[in-house]
C-alpha cells in the first residue's frame, strides 16, 4: 500500500486513541471529584455541633452587645439580618438579630427569643447572644442546625431594656417595670402591680414594699411594682409589641422571654385574673414542654411564687395564641437584690440554657401546630453541664 495513503489512516487512529484516553480521564476525574465533594459534605454536615468559645467574666454591656450583633452580621452575611425595632427612653437602639439561610425561599416558621427586659438580669441577654453564636458557627457543619436555619427564621432580641442594662437596674429610665407594662390584666394590685407612671413627669417610684400589711392581709402582695400609667406606655414595650405583630404574619411558632434568677421554666398564666381558659390540647403541649425541660436540664418545673400581671409572656399568649414561655436562668442564689446577687460562672449558665433552646427549636413545627413536641435534639459535649456544687 502507498505510504501516502497510510498517513491519513494513522492520523485518524491516533486521534481516536487520544480522544478515548482524554475522555476516560475526564470521566475518572469527574467521578473522583464528585466522590470527594460528597465525602466533604457528608463529613461536614454530620459533625457533632461545637460550643462557642466563651470565657467566664465575658459579659457584654450595651455597646459590646452592639459590637457582637455587628460581628454576626459582617461575618455571616448569608445567615444574619440585623435591624432596630425601636428606641429606649434614652434613645438607645433596640437591636434584633434574624438568623436564617437567606438563600432558602421555602415557607418558614419563626420564633422570638428575647432577654434583659430587666436590665440587671445580665445572663438573660447573654443567653441570647450565646444561642446566636452557637447556631452560626455550626451551620454547614451539623445537619440539625443546618436544617433549622434552612427552614426557619429565628429572631433574637438580646437587650430589650438597654438603658437599664448600662445602669444595672431592673427598671427602665422612667422607673417602670417593663415586664408589667403589657396589656393583660394590667395594673392590678393583686397582680403585684400599681399604675403610677412617672409622677409629675419627673418623680420615679419604681416599687413599694408592704411586708407588715402582707402579714395582716393574706393575699395582699408584699410588694408592688410600678407598671406605668397605662399598658404600653413605654417605648420599649411598644417596640416589642409592634415587632411581634409584624412577625406574626410569618408563621410564628413560639416566644421565650428570658430572665434571672428563679431557676425555672414556666408557662402562662402569671397574672391574677386570666383572660381565658386554656384548651385541653394547649395544656397537654405545655405540660409536655415543662416535663421535658425539667428532665433534660437543671431547670425546674414549678410556678412563679407570686402573681405578676402585665407580663410579656402572658400578653403574647393572649394576643397570638402560640406557646409562650418565661425562662428564669441561674439559681435563686443569684437573684439580683436578694442577698446582693452576683454574676459569675457565665459559661456554665450558658451551657444550661442551650438544651432548652434547642429542644424548642427542633420542635418549632410541632409547637406552631400545637402538637406534642416529642423531638429531643442531639447536644454537643458539655451541654448540659453538671450542676454547680
Amino acid at each position: 500500500m502507498n505510504n501516502k495513503r497510510l498517513y491519513p489512516l494513522l492520523a485518524i487512529l491516533l486521534s481516536s486513541v487520544l480522544l478515548v484516553v482524554l475522555f476516560s480521564g475526564c470521566i475518572e476525574e469527574d467521578e473522583n471529584s464528585r466522590m470527594r465533594k460528597e465525602s466533604i459534605v457528608e463529613t461536614c454536615i454530620d459533625k457533632p455541633s461545637v460550643l462557642p468559645d466563651w470565657n467566664d467574666g465575658g459579659y457584654h454591656n450595651y455597646e459590646e452587645t452592639i459590637d457582637m450583633v455587628n460581628y454576626f452580621n459582617d461575618n455571616y452575611p448569608n445567615l444574619v439580618d440585623i435591624s432596630v425595632i425601636g428606641k429606649s427612653v434614652l434613645d438607645k437602639d433596640i437591636w434584633c438579630i434574624c438568623i436564617t439561610n437567606e438563600s432558602s425561599v421555602k415557607s418558614k416558621f419563626s420564633c422570638l427569643i428575647d432577654g434583659c427586659i430587666h436590665g440587671c438580669e445580665w445572663e438573660a441577654g447573654e443567653a441570647c447572644l450565646y444561642l446566636a453564636e452557637y447556631l452560626l458557627i455550626n451551620y454547614d457543619l451539623n445537619s440539625t442546625i443546618t436544617n433549622l436555619l434552612d427552614g426557619n427564621k429565628i429572631y433574637i432580641v438580646p437587650l430589650l431594656n438597654p438603658d437599664a442594662r448600662n445602669a444595672d437596674d431592673r427598671f427602665n429610665d422612667n422607673g417602670i417595670d417593663l415586664n408589667r407594662n403589657f396589656d393583660v390584666d394590667f395594673g392590678r394590685i393583686r397582680g403585684s402591680s400599681i399604675p403610677l407612671g412617672k409622677l409629675f413627669g419627673r418623680v420615679k417610684i419604681s416599687y413599694m414594699f408592704f411586708p407588715r400589711l402582707h402579714k395582716w392581709l393574706p393575699g395582699f402582695p408584699s410588694f408592688l411594682t410600678n407598671c406605668g400609667r397605662r399598658a404600653f406606655s413605654e417605648p420599649e414595650t411598644r417596640a416589642l409589641r409592634d415587632f411581634m405583630r409584624e412577625v406574626d404574619n410569618h408563621g410564628f411558632s413560639f416566644y421565650v422571654n428570658c430572665h434571672t434568677a428563679m431557676h425555672l421554666f414556666s408557662i402562662p398564666w402569671s397574672c391574677f385574673k386570666t383572660p381565658f381558659e386554656m384548651s385541653e390540647q394547649e395544656k397537654k403541649v405545655y405540660n409536655c414542654v415543662k416535663e421535658r425541660v425539667s428532665k433534660n436540664s437543671e431547670y425546674e418545673d414549678k410556678p412563679i411564687s407570686y402573681y405578676a400581671s402585665g407580663t410579656a409572656t402572658d400578653w403574647f399568649f393572649k394576643e397570638f395564641r402560640v406557646p409562650s414561655f418565661t425562662f428564669e436562668i441561674l439559681s435563686t442564689d443569684y437573684e439580683p437584690g436578694a442577698g446582693g446577687g452576683k454574676h459569675d460562672n457565665l459559661v456554665h449558665w450558658m451551657k444550661t440554657t442551650l438544651p432548652v433552646f434547642m429542644y424548642l427549636l427542633v420542635n418549632i413545627e410541632n409547637l406552631h401546630n400545637w402538637e406534642i413536641p416529642d423531638i429531643q435534639p442531639a447536644l454537643p459535649e458539655g451541654a448540659p453541664p453538671e450542676p454547680l456544687g
